[in-house]
């Protein structure tokens, strides 16, 4: 039976447009749509099991994959099919989780899956912008308790122009890239980068991608009411104990406010918190734990939370005793570990990375292999957050989604300062010794320094910060907190990092946990969080004002030299054995790329000693010679011959020619060792090449003055007598 499909077109403008479509795949799963753009399409289902699991969380999973079909290709390595998750799927899964995750209900705990499949590929299209316009649409179709539709879209600018689901060649010229994730009412997730725009700019982007993520939302209405909405599951939704949640907020609220404003450090804090916790669970009977035991805990957590946000929006307190724009104590070192190209420790209050730098060649260059780009980082940069950092013992489990989007904020704010004309592969890696507070932001901070030690050029060092919110709806009133800590990041109503320079902009992450939030706080926060990146920055140019001027005396040192392709060949040698012996030789590491746009060879020389670079550089110069004809070279006498002599290049040594004997000197010459011998340097003028011998020529005798009077000697006579008869002569003769 040929099903009954629905779809719902969205019309992008410039003659792009998104399709929905639902009623034709999976149709088992609690919702299906298929997002097409072009030849774009992904497949996104949803999921939900209908047992709730004895959880204090929503087990939601997103998992977004890229098919190598879906581009005609074959998955690389030895097992040709699609393994774990690529950094590139992982950050497209953690750009629908954070908006996804706070519209279900808090007390919804039934396994949630929501799967998005790449399918075909468009080189016009970059699908991660349509991810959550598909997980979206496909819960719109279930049964799920889902507070609304959501989108998201990315914005670019170009010429000035604000352009939505911009193509990768549009991107390429455009001074944003930023993810919006919103519902029609209210912003709740942005992402990306800027080439130093200003807080007002970064706005209007939000907006612009607002009113068209609006759009989206009302296609996603006018599919659900086509197909026809389901009506939305039964679950355990219990109401709160009205009479237990007065008992324990009278209980706690007071002490936990007192503890919060004495202003503490974290283990303190911890402290105080466990133990009132403790005093409240203690004034209730061992039957009404049995009975009440989860609540408690839950209403005290909220009772904590009241407190600490009340004492923030009334008194513009601070956990720590802190004021709502003051940032913590920052103390800085560079040149910390004294065998690595680069290295710088950030301590801000209780967070502390500590960063690396290895510089490297182009063979270094983090290579991106995905169905949906192909390419290679010549900067990048890991962030690894051990359990130590906060006090805890627990199993490390390979790199976690969290991790790599950490690491991919951090890279996203420092590689617009690294320089076009780096000659090296740039990897930084931030190692979290501590955590309290925005640890990405501290690897910016540290990032920086340590690549000003290492000796990259930046053009602008770059700092980060991490900004909160704390409002309350009922009385209008609001405080923004600048560096937050780990506390108030949990208790706060947004969670915002933004890293710049001193002129502008470079990157940001914001999540908005309240609905509605008005463009006058964010502008308000944007405006508050440059002043404390600004404060941050004096504390990092203070350790070190400016790049060293060359990398240290143990870091490699990078040479860049263009040959042309026709000697490529020459320098690599039968089966690599020219280059392979002269890296053996100079210690040095030599990498060759052919530049398709120039037709030219580039060769990169690294190492640590100048004399093996050097060494390296010379063998090029002699493998690349070409005299130019009327010059005049300097050259060395290496052999002796009846007719002459062999002489080498003084500036290309390996480059030799034949000295003809009677280039020697204006006086006729019978015996070359009269006029020179083995080792004897002079210089001879080029010519090129011989009309007549198709050889190359060279002569001494053409620097020489003419000897007065001088007649040209008389052609030696040629013995034609001896001369063989040619084949033709000898048929005549037989």
């Amino acid at each position: 039976m040929i099903p009954k499909v629905f779809k719902e077109v969205i019309d992008l403008g410039d003659g792009r447009e998104i399709t929905i479509e639902t009623g034709k795949l999976a149709k088992q799963a609690h919702g299906s749509v298929v997002v097409q753009s072009g030849k774009c399409m992904m497949l996104c289902t949803v999921v939900s099991n209908y047992e709730q699991k004895d959880l204090p969380f929503l087990p939601l999973t997103v998992d977004y994959r890229e098919k190598f079909a879906a581009a005609g290709r074959y998955p690389g390595g030895f097992f040709k099919r699609e393994a774990r998750p690529s950094d590139g799927e992982v950050l497209t899964m953690r750009l629908v989780d954070r908006v996804l995750r706070p519209l279900f209900p808090k007390n919804y705990s039934a396994e949630t899956q929501v799967m998005i499949q790449l399918m075909s590929h468009d080189d016009d299209v970059m699908p991660d912008a349509m991810a959550g316009l598909a997980a979206s649409a496909a819960i719109q179709l279930s049964d799920f308790p889902f507070e609304c539709a959501i989108s998201e879209a990315r914005v670019g600018r170009i010429n000035g122009e604000f352009v939505i689901n911009p193509t990768r060649a549009q991107l390429a010229e455009s001074d944003i890239d930023m993810m919006i994730g919103a519902s029609a009412d209210s912003v709740m997730m942005v992402e990306g980068e800027m080439d130093e725009i200003s807080e007002e700019e970064m706005i209007e982007a939000i907006k612009f991608a607002h009113e068209a993520i609006k759009v989206q939302i009302e296609a996603q209405h006018r599919l659900a009411d086509a197909f026809g909405r389901k009506e939305v599951r039964d679950y355990a939704e219990e109401p709160d104990n009205e009479a237990l949640v007065k008992r324990v907020h009278d209980m706690a609220y007071d002490k936990v406010y007192a503890v919060a404003k004495a202003g503490s450090t974290k283990k303190e804090r911890g402290a105080a918190f466990a133990e009132i916790k403790e005093e409240v669970k203690a004034s209730f009977t061992e039957e009404e734990m049995e009975e009440f035991g989860d609540l408690v805990s839950d209403y005290y957590r909220k009772a904590e939370k009241a407190a600490v946000r009340d004492l923030t929006v009334n008194e513009g307190l601070r956990l720590d005793g802190r004021k709502t724009d003051q940032i913590r104590d920052i103390w800085c070192e560079i040149d910390y570990l004294p065998s690595v190209h680069g290295s710088a420790v950030f301590t801000r209050g209780e967070t502390q990375a500590l960063a690396t730098v290895t510089l490297g060649t182009s063979r270094d260059a983090n290579k991106i292999d995905m169905p949906s780009y192909e390419g290679e980082e010549s900067f990048y940069l890991h962030y690894n957050f051990p359990p130590f950092c906060t006090g805890e013992a627990r199993p490390i489990r390979g790199t976690s989604r969290r991790e790599v989007g950490h690491g991919n904020l951090a890279q996203r704010g420092l590689k617009g300062m690294i320089p076009e004309d780096c000659p090296y592969t740039v990897r930084v890696v931030s190692e979290v010794l501590e955590s309290n507070g925005s640890s990405s932001m501290a690897t910016v901070c540290a990032g920086t320094m340590a690549m000003m030690d290492a000796g990259i050029q930046m053009k602008k060092p770059v700092s980060g910060i991490a900004m909160g919110l704390i409002s309350d709806s009922e009385t209008g009133k609001y405080a923004v907190l600048s560096d937050i800590l780990g506390d108030e990041d949990h208790l706060g109503d947004m969670d915002f990092k933004v890293t710049g320079t001193a002129d502008g902009i470079t990157a940001c992450q914001m999540d908005i946990k309240v609905k509605g939030l008005s463009y006058e706080i964010l502008v308000a926060a944007l405006k508050q969080a440059r002043d404390g990146r600004i404060h941050i920055l004096g504390k990092l140019t203070d350790a070190i004002a400016t790049p060293r001027e060359d990398v240290k005396e143990y870091a490699p040192k990078m040479v860049g030299v263009r040959i042309a392709n026709e000697f490529i060949g020459a320098l690599i040698g039968p089966g690599g054995k020219v280059i392979q012996e002269l890296q053996k030789e100079t210690g040095t590491t030599i990498v060759i790329n052919e530049d398709p746009v120039t037709e030219e060879g580039i060769v990169e020389i690294l190492g640590t000693g100048q004399e093996g670079i050097d060494a390296v550089l010379a063998k090029i110069d002699s493998i690349t010679f070409k005299p130019k004809v009327g010059s005049v070279y300097e050259v060395k006498v290496i052999k002796m011959l009846d007719f002459g002599a062999v002489v080498e290049y003084m500036e290309a040594p390996g480059n030799e020619v034949l000295l003809h004997v009677s280039e020697l000197a204006w006086e006729r010459t019978e015996n070359v060792s009269d006029v020179v011998n083995m080792g004897d340097v002079f210089d001879v003028k080029y010519f090129g090449l011989d009309k007549r011998t198709r050889k190359e020529k060279v002569s001494r005798k053409a620097l020489l003055e003419k000897p007065e009077g001088y007649v040209a000697p008389a052609p030696r006579e040629r013995n034609n007598d001896r001369r063989p008869p040619r084949r033709d002569d000898r048929r005549k003769r037989d």
